[in-house]
């Protein structure tokens, strides 16, 4: 909210030429609450990766972005998507509910939270974002312990949300930093 008023403080002062006296007559009255933050919504396939050679490259700790292959806050999107999620897009899942949830998503949502977009997909993949998983966690699934990506397995139509943009040289390197920075609630657990 603060965002939209600081941008229509703005624009008022660019167009009406700034302070000067004649501008002064000009008067803009703002209703703060009856504007409301339009997020840029996508439905995407949702899948996930650990950051080791087979899966990324040779130099698996370094995004196509140059940043720091952070599994707590990294996503890659395919290269179809960049222009609408250009690297340091923060985006947040729309997560459905339990009983509903496609795929293992409900097995690894705790583990999904805000995400910045960093890294970049191979070209061949669609309409697609990539979650960064620890490749040291594990998940309990039928009494077995699994990697989160391999649990994740491909999730048709998710919800993505652009909540954020953050600068890529400076991500933050927790949940609770990111979403501070950003200034929403935390959605996933922070170690």
């Amino acid at each position: 909210m603060t965002s939209i008023l600081t941008v229509a403080f703005m624009a008022f002062f660019v167009l009406t030429g700034g302070a000067s006296a004649e501008s002064s007559r000009v008067s803009v009255q703002i209703r703060a609450e009856s504007v409301e933050e339009v997020q840029e919504a996508y439905s995407v396939r949702l899948t996930g990766y650990n950051a080791v050679p087979a899966q990324t490259d040779s130099d698996p700790m370094t995004t196509a972005s140059g940043a720091y292959s952070n599994p707590e806050i990294i996503a890659a999107r395919s290269v179809d998507l960049a222009g609408e999620l250009p690297f340091g897009t923060v985006i947040e899942f729309v997560i459905p509910e339990t009983s509903k949830a496609p795929c293992g998503l409900s097995s690894v949502e705790y583990l999904v939270g805000l995400r910045v977009v960093a890294d970049s997909m191979h070209p061949r993949k669609r309409n697609q974002i990539d979650i960064l998983f620890d490749n040291n966690n594990v998940v309990r699934l039928g009494g077995k312990r699994k990697n989160p990506a391999v649990v994740l397995g491909v999730c048709k139509d998710i919800e993505i949300r652009v909540v954020g943009y953050v600068d890529i040289r400076e991500i933050p390197k927790t949940q609770t930093e990111l979403a501070a920075q950003i200034g929403t609630a935390v959605l996933a657990a922070s170690n």
